[in-house]
């Protein structure tokens, strides 16, 4: 417990707890203060572990299969007293497990540091602001504000609780949230759970707003106790050795289990990421073809193994491992990590890192992703058929900027005026050959259209959306540090009415002055979506419900329309004529909220049960019942200016967008029409799929599985979605074979987030949703999805590249190898074609830096061009293992005829004698062509590097788009740290052949002269046969991706509403080239694009 406090914090008063420690409940610490606590008291974090200790990526570096076929053949050169290739073995391995350990250790400690980025947050008051802090940096004596969905962040004592509730199950066990109070508590004895003025630390906020003194940190906190005593052991189910409880039996299969679970996870083939496991099963695979082949090369030696056969065997076995793999994927991932960490995405899960490659659908919510969250009340209607609305405003925040009009609205001609653009105004505009007339329409002249003055109608309006709000305005004449001079807190849509409001000076803040007075409040709920608070006013012997929420919800509470004497009673007909004035509005793009209150019967003393949920829905119904309706106000949030070209990308990449939004459907629509994401004409589509793509969530959750299933397409537009139908949705997809991110912010959202395949936490959102997402986006925008699916596939492509170079020169290896068993001197044993170390010197240092290099490769011009990959195949693709063996083939046929030409063409096929251990005389022919092919295949696998940049293109033309007549040095320069890797590569064959006593006592060659010719010729013979394959592949159009499939309508299309070919700013110019490109189909992809119906 922080602090000296006399008694416990819950026994004492707000007003004592403050005094203790020395805190201020209107302003909040000192940042001097706040500086001293933090050098008293350690970082409020919970010391329970997590990290991987550094032993076990050590022993995971050490004992993996890669490393085991190393030691196995550093084993067998000690005992055949081979000491100088296994000296070199040992260094090897040293060298591979410290660079593996090094990067392994540099990716944990990465991916510590990105998940406290996405660890939970808390608002906290300084110096008289509210901050969004770390929970780290939360000291004894913040004064935190706590909302529905919040993780309260240390053990706080409440001063301030409005309808709170706590989900302390975790904590106690009770499965009830647990009402909190602000009074102090008079029983000493009572246990942590009765302690109902304290919030504990990694509770969840389930219902209501308050705020509270913390009391205590990090393990000070009861949580923190109870981590400090324990220590928990889980284990999977079947694992139990109770054989009183499950059976004499039970003992073995949970210890069988035991172990398989040990050797599973140490060996990496049942934890870790789908590509890890993958690549796992690939390492096990080869020590397997590794061994194999040693009783291959014993069997040929009609199982004689004196230590010249033994060195053979050791030589295939090293050639067939891809011993720099592991690190060059690690090295790889914690590029992408880091480059998604610049682009607003935080990866918490490195499995979201591969899965974004295989995303088929994205489930998007509208409000603060497709579109700017930044909310403005556009119009407001009064029963009094007067229509309110705001002109020439783009500063949502500021309430003093633009006018308010009014004008009266006949009854029979409903509000269709166009909505205003102003909001989506960005920059000076380039206007191309569009009419005038179309480019600016002229607007009807509204004759009637005044300046908006007080009228006790909008006296009503205005003091309802002002106190049914959460939400400040706060003006700071002085801004310091940059800030705007209107600051704001809240949801976007209660700060968009508290600045209406504030236009008339009617805020809260001035309402409170005069004596309003909070006395209870029902906060918004997803399920009904509305909320109420109860007033007491000023000189008023009765208080007052304020509602607002979605016009359906509320317009069925209400028994009266407008005030005063122009009150009337809430008939069907006028029910229908308020419903057409809200769909005039959403049709506008509008979100459109009803503002209702009510007198309560004498002064409201109401108090909700902790226990009886029921009571408290029956007391919420008694409260919002006989409601009078007062007017509805539009609401318009603006797309983002690079959704829709985001939306498009998607298109081209064979994406779906659907947006699940909360909005009403035809809000819904017209945001949807406008980003692209359905047509503007419906008509073009089938009668059904337009009937299927926009739908209320009521109406998809009334269908069946099978109903749903049997739908021409699934939804586009889901509107007035609630938790539950995202779910529907997942599971819906799921049925069509689909891979689907879902975004979410709400507590609510965290059940869709964990069941999608990717779930994406907003950065703004709770962190209840954080905590069950793969992915943050610390921006909240739908680009950062997209940027994030693109490198996700960058990373995909890069994988594919780098196994292929890396396994393409073992393939070469083994071939040779293989081959040269037929090689056998006059003792009657194998002369390898190129010795262990040779072999080793090219997998470790030859490989490696090209493959890292390649690792590196910036994201193909055709990435978000083709379809998204097979999930069920990886990166072992037909084309990757095709490939691979035609690639391999070529490069070991070419290495196997250099070392034919030389010993039988050159020399008269003298093998000479035990040439494998030394050199002697005789043995030159076989040093010098040993050396030659050691130069030649170092030679193809880096060139090889250089022609996987792309798997399909030229190498001397891999940007189509270049005009230049030999761009080869242009393409591959791109790429430095891979142009220099495969230069350098190529000229340390020089030392590596002529150093002597290093040439023929540890590589086993000798220098060379003519045979240089032949490693050249070999090479250009080598890129003369890739580019050939590539050619077919190419011009017959084989191994091809599968094509992007296209019907009627493409997202972020024409139709679909883009309009950046008629209107552009000058910031996005760089972006319209290629917006336009894939607008008009001039891609580059090698996919064909199918014109029939989408299978989603």
């Amino acid at each position: 417990m922080a602090g000296e406090f006399e008694r416990h914090p819950f026994l004492l008063t707000a007003q004592d707890v403050e005094k203790a420690l020395d805190t201020d409940l209107e302003r909040g610490l000192s940042s001097a203060k706040v500086t001293q606590l933090q050098e008293i008291h350690p970082p409020n974090e919970l010391d329970v572990g997590g990290a991987i200790p550094w032993y076990k990526i050590f022993l995971k570096q050490l004992f993996n299969a890669m490393i085991l076929v190393l030691f196995f053949a550093m084993a067998l050169s000690f005992i055949v007293n081979d000491w100088v290739e296994g000296g070199v073995l040992l260094a090897v391995i040293v060298l591979n497990v410290s660079i593996g350990f090094y990067q392994e250790y540099g990716a944990e400690k990465k991916m510590d540091a990105l998940r406290a980025l996405s660890a939970p947050s808390a608002m906290v008051l300084r110096d008289g602001r509210t901050q969004v802090i770390p929970n780290a940096e939360v000291v004894p004596g913040d004064i935190v504000i706590l909302k529905m969905g919040d993780t309260v962040p240390a053990d706080v004592r409440l001063f301030e609780a409005m309808n709170l509730a706590a989900d302390e199950q975790s904590l106690t066990g009770e499965s009830v949230p647990v009402e909190k109070i602000v009074e102090h508590l008079d029983d000493e004895e009572l246990g942590i759970g009765d302690r109902i003025n304290i919030a504990y630390g990694t509770t969840t906020i389930r219902k209501g707003r308050g705020r509270g003194i913390v009391i205590a940190t990090g393990m000070q906190t009861e949580v923190g106790k109870i981590a400090a005593s324990t220590a928990k052991k889980h284990h999977k189910a079947g694992r139990s050795m109770n054989y009183k409880k499950y059976g004499k039996r039970q003992p073995i299969i949970g210890l069988a289990r035991r172990i398989y679970d040990f050797v599973g996870k140490f060996l990496g083939l049942t934890e870790g990421t789908p590509l890890q496991i993958k690549l796992s099963k690939l390492a096990y695979m080869l020590f397997g073809s590794a061994l194999l082949l040693a009783v291959i090369v014993f069997a040929v030696n009609e199982f004689h193994v004196p230590k010249e056969v033994v060195i053979y065997a050791i030589s295939t076995g090293i050639a067939i491992i891809p011993e720099s793999l592991v690190a060059v994927l690690t090295i790889t991932m914690v590029v992408a990590v880091t480059v998604m960490r610049k682009a607003n995405v935080v990866v918490r899960d490195l499995s979201a890192l591969e899965a974004l490659g295989g995303v088929t659908n994205i489930c998007s919510d509208k409000t603060g992703t497709l579109t700017q969250g930044a909310m403005i009340v556009r119009k407001v209607w009064i029963p009094s058929n007067t229509i309110y609305t705001v002109k020439d405003s783009k500063h949502p925040s500021d309430p003093t900027e633009g006018v308010v009009t009014f004008s009266e609205v006949d009854d029979q001609n409903p509000e269709t005026q166009k909505r205003d653009f102003d909001q989506e105004r960005s920059a000076a505009v380039l206007k191309f050959d569009v009419p005038d007339e179309k480019l600016n329409p002229s607007k009807p002249k509204r004759e009637n259209e005044k300046v908006a003055t007080m009228n006790p109608e909008l006296q009503d309006f205005l003091l309802s959306a002002a106190l049914c709000n959460l939400a400040t305005v706060r003006h700071e004449p002085e801004p310091k540090d940059g800030q705007p001079e209107w600051q704001v807190t809240g949801e976007p849509t209660e700060i968009a009415l508290q600045v209406f409001a504030h236009r008339f000076q009617k805020g809260k803040k001035v309402k409170e002055a005069e004596g309003w007075k909070q006395v209870a409040e029902f906060p918004f709920d997803s399920g009904i979506k509305r909320m109420s608070v109860i007033y007491n006013g000023p000189n008023m012997e009765h208080s007052i419900v304020f509602t607002k929420g979605a016009v359906e919800r509320v317009l069925d509470l209400c028994s009266t329309v407008g005030t005063g004497s122009s009150q009337e009673p809430m008939t069907e007909e006028y029910k229908e004529r308020i419903l057409e004035q809200m769909d005039t509005f959403a049709s506008q793009g509008q979100r459109v909220l009803a503002i209702a209150s009510r007198p309560w019967e004498g002064k409201y003393q109401e108090k909700s049960s902790p226990e009886n949920h029921e009571g408290d829905d029956a007391l919420r119904q008694r409260v919002e019942s006989g409601l009078t309706l007062l007017g509805l106000a539009g609401i318009y949030d603006p797309p983002r200016k690079e959704t829709t070209p985001a939306i498009a990308e998607c298109s081209s990449a064979g994406i779906r967008v659907h947006m699940l939004t909360g909005d009403h459907p035809a809000t819904a629509e017209a945001i949807a029409k406008e980003v692209g994401i359905i047509p503007r004409n419906l008509s073009i589509l089938g009668h059904d799929v337009a009937n299927a793509i926009v739908q209320k969530a009521s109406d998809f959750d009334k269908l069946s599985d099978a109903e749903i299933d049997a739908l021409p397409e699934l939804p586009l537009v889901l509107a007035r979605c609630a938790p539950d139908t995202k779910t529907r949705m997942i599971e819906a997809l799921r049925r069509r074979s689909a891979y689907m991110a879902m975004t979410g912010d709400g507590v609510n959202d965290a059940p869709s987030l964990s069941r999608a395949d990717v779930g994406i936490a907003m950065g703004s959102g709770s962190d209840v949703a954080k905590s069950a997402a793969k992915i943050v986006l610390t921006d909240d925008k739908f680009n950062s999805i997209v940027a994030a699916i693109r490198e996700g596939r960058r990373m995909f492509d890069n994988i594919q590249k780098f196994i292929l170079h890396l396994l393409t020169s073992n393939v070469g290896e083994v071939i040779l190898l293989i081959c040269g068993l037929g090689f056998q001197d006059q003792s009657g044993f194998s002369v390898f074609p190129i010795s262990p170390l040779e072999i080793l010197w090219i997998n470790m240092l030859t490989s490696s830096f090209p493959a890292f290099g390649l690792g590196r490769e910036q994201a193909s011009r055709d990435v978000m061009r083709k379809p998204p990959h097979d999930r069920r195949r990886g990166v072992f693709t037909n084309q990757i293992l095709i490939d691979m063996l035609v690639y391999g083939l070529l490069m070991g046929i070419l290495s196997l005829m250099t070392f034919v030409i030389i010993i039988y063409g050159a020399n008269d096929g003298q093998l000479g004698v035990d040439c494998n251990r030394a050199f002697t005389p005789g043995c030159e022919p076989v040093f010098r062509a040993r050396a030659t092919v050691f130069a030649e295949l170092t030679w193809l696998i880096l060139i090889s590097a250089w022609e996987f940049k792309d798997i399909r293109r030229s190498m001397f033309r891999l940007n189509p788009d270049d005009d230049s007549k030999f761009p080869l040095f242009k393409d591959v320069y791109e790429n430095r740290f891979l142009f220099w890797a495969v230069v350098l590569g190529a000229a340390s064959v020089f030392p590596v052949v002529y150093i002597p006593v290093v040439n023929t006592n540890v590589f086993k060659h000798i220098d060379i002269t003519w045979e240089w010719s032949l490693a050249v010729a070999a090479t250009l013979i080598y890129v003369a046969g890739v580019e050939l394959w590539k050619l077919i592949k190419r011009q017959f159009r084989l191994l091809e991706d599968a094509a992007v499939v296209r019907d009627a309508f493409s997202q972020g299309s024409e139709e679909g509403g883009r309009k950046f070919h008629h209107t552009i700013s000058f910031s996005s110019l760089k972006s319209w080239r290629s917006i336009g490109k894939s607008h008009t189909g001039d891609t580059h992809a090698s996919t064909r694009e199918k014109k029939d119906g989408s299978p989603v």
